[in-house]
């Protein structure tokens, strides 16, 4: 891609206008439920979960975002979430892997908060247990990234039974400009970077690294349309899956990339 294609792909992905999880939960779900904090030591802002009816089946869900506000987004740390914010997330799945319920990630982060607090509290612990809990937990695992997937604080909640993308989001394992500074040692090489990294769905979809793409509206409630149909189509398919074939299939999934 070009410089400007870049870009623009980049300032869309992280618009703060863009759809959020919070809007998409409100739209898809009735009789929600909101938990709060990991049971150890507070509740990370950045991590809201509950569980809810979807489609007239109860379904567990996960929104790992930003926020709407000025002040959601600093509460937040942009979306960066902390290790309390990964543990209530193992709390929430293993609930719904006891009442056999399925999840739903929805995903925009640029990564996990990476401040001197959340690593002397287990920033990298945490995240390696959400990979180990979620690979192994017996029910339908379903990840949406709607806006940015960055780095393993979007992969503790995308590596379940499939990952979406919207059509102007953006999953890498680092960012671009993030990427550029190790390499290049400046930050003048994004569009380089990104062309590397391949960070954007047509290309994630191409190497089989996400499922499927969704188209992105500008009327919300369209987007929200396309979402539910494509968790729908998906589910069907999982739920005809034994447990052990789920797992088994969940293991095939990453092993092959």
């Amino acid at each position: 891609m070009d410089t400007k294609k870049v870009i623009d792909g980049l300032q869309k992905a992280r618009d703060v206008k863009r759809i959020s999880g919070k809007f998409v939960i409100d739209n898809l779900f009735t009789e929600k439920v909101f938990f709060h904090g990991d049971r150890i030591s507070g509740d990370d802002p950045a991590i809201v979960a509950g569980a809810g009816i979807f489609n007239g089946e109860p379904w567990t869900f996960v929104i790992l975002g930003k926020g709407n506000s000025r002040l959601e987004r600093i509460q937040s740390h942009n979306g960066c979430a902390q290790p309390m914010g990964y543990r209530k997330v193992i709390r929430v799945a293993q609930m719904a892997e006891k009442f056999h319920m399925p999840v739903l990630f929805l995903v925009d982060t640029p990564g996990a908060y990476c401040g001197v607090k959340a690593e002397e509290q287990g920033q990298s612990y945490a995240i390696a247990r959400d990979l180990y809990i979620l690979t192994k937990l017996k029910t339908q695992i379903i990840t949406v990234i709607t806006g940015e997937g960055g780095s393993g604080g979007a992969l503790a909640l995308a590596c379940g039974d499939a990952v979406f993308m919207l059509e102007d989001s953006i999953y890498s394992v680092i960012s671009p400009e993030g990427c550029s500074s190790i390499i290049w040692k400046d930050n003048r090489h994004v569009t380089d970077a990104a062309n590397l990294l391949q960070i954007f769905p047509k290309e994630l979809e191409k190497k089989q690294i996400i499922d499927g793409i969704i188209p992105n509206k500008d009327n919300g409630t369209l987007t929200v349309a396309a979402i539910k149909r494509c968790l729908l189509a998906k589910f069907i398919e999982l739920s005809t899956l034994k447990e052990q074939d789920l797992l088994l299939q969940r293991n095939k999934r990453f092993r092959k990339f």
